[in-house]
């Protein structure tokens, strides 16, 4: 580390000159990146995903990329209404590419739909929703007109993301300020840890456009990088600075003291970014686009990170020196100057104030450090009380692929599919759709087939969830070959709910198999639902590998960074109750509606599949930042000869400041989700910032060190075969 920032430092210009045209390259393509990003739940390999691909090549129709045209009518019996509805959907189809109108479907005296097939992706399809809109207009005789479909709900929903995310970051960015203030002071070393933000964000989000040239990039991830990636750049330069200080503080050189601080604090931030890199890189071996996406999205926020904290951070630290670091130099040159000509005081000679020493022995988490050491089972058990409380709700979490219910109202598209549903039932908007592959053109038409599917179409509309069904021997129904026909059927609840998974599951099992098809015919089920549970599925099934590929990882890294055995797998342990505890709070707050009015949430029943994935692999690494920070500085007393005791005192005091400092500025980023309107984001804000709370309170104050006082000298032990291993040197008296 230190010959590399040596190096860096020789060529501190060019790396800063490097890096604000990354930010700007970066700003740039940012501002063209929203027509890129859908939200897309493919599951490939699935029945589900065999319908979609069957229904865009042999129908041209993708049920994410079409569009129902909603009418509000006095009276949807007058037929020359319904015939000048007809010609509106035709005018409206014409203007899209591949678009198909499907005649009108009367769902009730005053409402009437019709369907704009398209075979056009997600991303591609919403681009038309205001062209469509225009085409719709209000045609006479109509009392309201909407556009909504999955297209359309994701073209309105996107400046909801963008103003949330104005919205967050009016939240995080002045809470951010004043706790850099507190900790830095009035000094040229806030302007650091903005900068440093500001760099990697773009960055990321530079890297994130490329990316979405290439492949469906899930909306959530500009909103994810730009809030995270805030939390974790404010938080890894402020330790850093904080770090940099210190040492200017101890009486070395501008360059010393950034050698020295990239050798301690720069290397605790290399391997805390590196366990958060870690759990979401494994994301990205889920065989879920939609995981996958969102994996490599996170993935990019440590990893630029990482890159600006060996070269960008070390070189803005050598250009602000000591200078630019001091504490309130302005501020008290002028008011002396002020007094000095008033007469009270002697012109003082022009020198910077000095960086002031922390005393690490007698501070507040010195004392509660000791007395942790006096009464250690004592805090444990008030610790791990806490944690097991936060995490039982957890039991009674539930899981759905998504849904409708969770998003503002406002936006037409939104209200249009509250008329449809009213009308219909949700499923209008996501139907089920059973896909019947014969094997042989023309057999889509044969009687055995037909028999079948009327046997379908009976054990449909026996079930309580199906609100309407569709079937015809041509048309829409039947592709040109005759080799495959589809029958569509509407749920009564939304394709996420439990009642409509419960139904696809259902269809699966019993109503196909009962349907009796001929030999050499195979039914399949696909669209909203089936797609729904298929996601759900495939994501957990390889959660567990998940989880233990994470654990293993993690603890490898950490004993390379803390060279000791015991020290990681506490960080483990303490780690998963962590999360289990942020997923415990979720049902408190989203299921059981605890704090909502205060908190402005949605009340909702099911959490929504991605997040307690997606928690767990963010989480487990950013979880281990703080403690990475304050026992690396433990580590680095206990090998200076202190004992086990001096050692944990003084690592505790000398971070327990600036980490709590951090950790306030993480939990207000996060609450940048939390002030959105979008219920999946506002679950993901709080299950992180819960998490961070607890790291950065019951898990370092309380049990991490009350377990280092039940272990003693073992926390320092690795076999000199593991040292090797590792390539580190053997702890010294461990």
């Amino acid at each position: 580390m230190r010959t590399w920032t040596a190096f860096v430092l020789r060529f501190r210009w060019p790396v800063l000159g490097f890096w604000a045209a990354v930010a700007i390259s970066g700003f740039v393509a940012f501002q063209h990146l929203a027509p890129l990003l859908s939200n897309q739940f493919t599951v490939p390999g699935t029945d589900s995903e065999r319908v979609r691909s069957v229904l865009q090549e042999r129908f041209g129709d993708r049920a994410d990329g079409s569009f129902q045209l909603v009418f509000r009518v006095r009276n949807t019996a007058d037929p020359a209404l319904r015939r000048r509805l007809n010609a509106v959907v035709v005018r409206a189809a014409a203007g899209v590419r591949t678009g198909k109108p499907t005649p009108l479907i009367v769902a009730s005296r005053h409402i009437a739909y019709a369907n704009l097939l398209t075979s056009l992706d997600f991303s591609a399809a919403k681009g038309y929703t205001e062209q469509v809109v225009r085409a719709v207009g209000r045609p006479p005789g109509v009392e309201r007109a909407y556009v909504t479909g999955a297209p359309a709900i994701q073209h309105d929903l996107d400046p909801i993301f963008k103003r949330d995310l104005l919205k967050g970051e009016a939240i995080a960015l002045p809470i951010a300020f004043c706790v850099l203030l507190a900790v830095l002071g009035l000094s040229g070393a806030i302007m650091i840890p903005f900068a440093f933000a500001l760099a990697t964000i773009f960055g990321a989000l530079g890297i994130l456009y490329g990316v979405a040239q290439l492949a469906t990039t899930p909306t959530y991830a500009t909103n994810l990088v730009q809030l995270i990636g805030l939390g974790i750049a404010v938080d890894y330069s402020l330790l850093v600075v904080y770090r940099f200080r210190e040492e200017l503080a101890d009486g070395k050189d501008s360059d010393e003291a950034v050698l020295r601080t990239m050798e301690t604090a720069g290397r605790a931030v290399v391997f805390s970014g590196a366990t958060v890199a870690i759990g979401l890189a494994l994301l990205i071996a889920l065989p879920l686009p939609f995981m996958q996406m969102l994996g490599v999205a996170g993935f990019l926020i440590p990893v630029v990170s990482l890159l600006a904290a060996l070269t960008l951070q070390p070189a803005m630290l050598s250009v602000f020196g000591r200078r630019g670091v001091a504490r309130f130099p302005l501020l008290r040159r002028t008011s002396r100057r002020l007094r000095s000509r008033a007469g009270s005081v002697e012109p003082a000679p022009r020198r910077l104030l000095p960086i002031e020493p922390v005393d690490p022995e007698h501070g507040l988490w010195a004392r509660l450090a000791r007395s942790i050491m006096r009464r250690p089972v004592v805090y444990l058990a008030v610790g791990a009380s806490i944690l097991a409380l936060a995490a039982a709700p957890a039991l009674w979490i539930a899981v759905t692929p998504g849904s409708t219910f969770g998003i503002p109202r406002s936006p037409q598209s939104v209200q249009g599919f509250d008329v449809l549903r009213a009308a219909t039932g949700p499923g209008a908007v996501a139907p089920t759709q059973v896909l019947v592959d014969t094997g042989r053109g023309g057999d889509a038409r044969a009687p055995a087939v037909r028999a079948a599917i009327g046997r379908l179409l009976v054990g449909l509309r026996r079930d309580p969830e199906v609100a309407r069904t569709y079937w015809q021997p041509g048309g829409r129904f039947v592709d040109a070959s005759g080799r495959y026909t589809q029958v569509i059927a509407l749920t009564r609840h939304d394709y996420g709910e439990p009642r409509a998974q419960a139904f696809a599951r259902r269809l699966r099992a019993k109503l196909i198999p009962a349907a009796r098809f001929p030999a050499g015919a195979r039914a399949l089920a696909g669209g909203g639902p089936p797609q729904g549970i298929d996601f759900l599925d495939q994501a957990y099934r390889y959660f567990p590998a998940l989880v233990g590929a994470v654990l293993l990882l993690t603890y490898f890294l950490l004993m390379r960074a803390f060279r000791s055995v015991l020290l990681p797998l506490k960080a483990v342990l303490l780690n998963l109750l962590s999360v289990s505890a942020s997923y415990g709070v979720l049902v408190i707050v989203f299921r059981w509606g605890v704090g909502q009015t205060l908190l402005g949430t949605y009340r909702d029943a099911q959490v929504e599949g991605w997040i307690p994935i997606f928690l767990f692999a963010m989480l487990f690494g950013l979880s281990m930042d703080y403690e990475v920070f304050m026992v690396t500085r433990m580590r680095e007393t206990w090998d200076a000869g202190a004992d086990n005791a001096t050692a944990v005192a003084h690592g505790l005091e000398r971070t327990g400041r600036i980490v709590t400092a951090a950790a306030i500025i993480m939990c207000a980023a996060f609450s940048g989700f939390v002030a959105g309107s979008i219920v999946g984001l506002q679950q993901f804000g709080v299950g992180l910032a819960v998490a961070i709370f607890i790291d950065a309170t019951i898990v370092r104050s309380l049990l991490v060190p009350s377990l280092m006082a039940l272990f003693g000298r073992w926390n320092w032990w690795l076999p000199e075969g593991l040292a090797r291993v590792f390539l580190v040197r053997p702890p010294q008296g461990g």
